[in-house]
């Protein structure tokens, strides 16, 4: 595995109704929930504990730790259904996007859309590519 992932062959790939998925998290009597909308689907940590088992207890976002490098890769793998494009990019997903994640407003829920994803692995697999000096 080479570390760099061509997010634009990732994205050509998609269905287009794959790219206007959209995750939303909230919290439910003090769990995390990640549905994956349209449709209402839960997404589990089941999926992503093959990969790597960060937090067996469940999803968390809001700050780095192990609850939102498991929501990370969840998220990544499903979105992608891809293991090699997960496993390259979420850590780094977890960091840009995981971390800043917050339910405190009005709603009390956190959105992110399939267009959201694209582009943070379309940032982050330039910024893999480039040359280092």
């Amino acid at each position: 595995m080479s570390g760099t992932i061509d997010s634009q062959s990732v994205e050509q790939t998609r269905p287009r109704s794959d790219r206007d998925v959209v995750y939303v998290g909230y919290r439910q009597r003090g769990r995390a929930i990640v549905e994956k909308q349209p449709g209402q689907e839960r997404l589990t940590p089941n999926r992503s504990l093959e990969l790597a088992s960060h937090s067996p207890s469940g999803f968390e976002w809001g700050y780095g730790g192990s609850g939102p490098a498991q929501l990370a890769l969840a998220l990544l793998l499903d979105y992608s259904d891809d293991e090699e494009v997960a496993l390259a990019q979420y850590t780094e997903f977890k960091n840009q996007v995981v971390s800043q994640l917050d339910c405190t407003g009005p709603g009390g829920r956190w959105r992110l859309t399939g267009s959201d994803i694209d582009a943070v692995l379309r940032e982050t697999s330039d910024e893999a590519a480039a040359p280092s000096i």
